[in-house]
């Protein structure tokens, strides 16, 4: 394999931890290429399309680059605007749509292979690999029968489609509370389902009342403690305190949350706790149990995600860039 271009490191994800692992290894003088098997911040491109950040501008920013927004806190389309921005800036090495199948080799001579948009495989050798991959591309599954059908949406988006359609939005936390409202006010009729006894208190201040308050007035319909037991084309079959219903069904949105890609990490070598599914990870480099690989951003967290966020992932990786380059001088 004389001719695989060779890095001093490989990272795996161009979310906003994965740029700034970029820009800190490039500031070492350190080699590296990104890659995402979807595009340029794939996740927040998946957010919903007017969704607004719960933190302020200064929050988010990477590489020194200062962000700005028309209002207090950004949207997501000035974050994505933000980003491509730093990526430009710093003239980072990013191939989208090009999926890391494996990693072999050991510290100080990986070989990363991956496939491209067009099924091509490809290979890579670097000397260090950081995982940045977030959690927001694996949904957590229903586990009901007809949860696979084309009705059930896992990604909200916006509410134009959903205009006159009995729609049922599954979930108590952020994503659900922002899909129901948005919905309800785009004029379908909205169900929600939650398990637990109330909206979440995560949920952001200014939207919880709003629902909170939709629900009392009898606009969005919502029953707690109650869970999908069936996913059919025109209802759903729902388990209430007071027994099961059926309920006219057009669209399910299960916005019931996202987890790492564990299996991924479990099958290259990394240790994982298998209650939090948190990886065992060196707290000052946040190098992984295979030695020579990293792991930077949400994943650190396991299925603790709410521990991490952009305002602090951003800062592993000149953490991570820090510990490459004195490994290297080694």
């Amino acid at each position: 394999m004389a001719d695989v271009p060779r890095f001093g490191a490989v990272v795996v994800g161009a979310g906003p931890t994965g740029l700034a692992c970029g820009i800190e290894l490039g500031r070492r003088g350190i080699s590296n290429i990104i890659f995402d098997k979807g595009c340029l911040l794939n996740s927040i491109y998946n957010y919903p399309t007017h969704m607004v950040f719960f933190t302020t501008p200064e929050l988010l920013e990477i590489g020194d680059i200062p962000m700005t927004s028309i209002r207090e806190k950004p949207n997501r389309t000035e974050a994505l605007k933000y980003y491509r921005r730093v990526a430009q800036h710093y003239r980072l090495n990013i191939h989208q749509y090009e999926r890391v199948e494996r990693i072999d080799g050991e510290d100080g001579n990986f070989i990363v292979h991956t496939v491209d948009r067009t099924g091509c495989p490809l290979a890579y050798r670097a000397r260090k690999v950081v995982l940045a991959t977030g959690y927001y591309d694996l949904p957590n599954r229903l586990n009901v029968p007809g949860e696979d059908l084309d009705k059930v949406i896992y990604y909200y988006k916006e509410p134009h489609p959903y205009y006159d359609m009995d729609v049922a939005v599954i979930g108590g936390k952020n994503s659900a509370a922002i899909a129901a409202l948005e919905l309800y006010r785009t004029g379908a009729r909205v169900t929600l389902i939650h398990r637990e006894e109330a909206i979440s208190d995560q949920v952001k201040y200014w939207i919880k009342p709003d629902l909170e308050n939709r629900i009392k007035n009898g606009e969005i319909k919502a029953y707690f403690r109650s869970r999908v037991l069936e996913i059919r084309q025109q209802s759903i079959t729902v388990e209430t305190p007071e027994g099961e219903i059926e309920l006219k069904n057009d669209f399910v949105f299960a916005m019931i949350g996202y987890r790492p890609d564990t299996e991924f990490l479990a099958r290259h070598g990394i240790l994982i706790d298998p209650e939090s599914k948190r990886p065992y990870t060196d707290p000052e480099t946040l190098e992984s149990h295979r030695k020579g690989i990293y792991l930077a951003g949400v994943i650190v967290a396991g299925m603790n995600t709410n521990e991490i966020f952009i305002e602090n992932g951003r800062f592993h990786g000149k953490k991570i860039a820090e510990a490459i380059a004195a490994s290297l001088q080694d």
